[in-house]
């Protein structure tokens, strides 16, 4: 592993941990675990093109 990929780990990381709390805090957002997993997937396909 190279710097970049363990900054790009940790952005991940921290967008998805991010989305959770948010997601848990107002419940009408939808599901936690699900809003987590699927920003996490957006962000990592966003910086997978780049």
């Amino acid at each position: 592993m190279n710097g970049q990929m363990d900054q790009r780990t940790v952005l991940l990381a921290l967008v998805g941990c991010g989305t959770v709390y948010v997601a848990f805090e107002h419940p009408s957002f939808g599901i936690a675990l699900m809003v987590g997993v699927g920003v996490v997937t957006l962000v990592h396909l966003l910086m997978r093109q780049r």
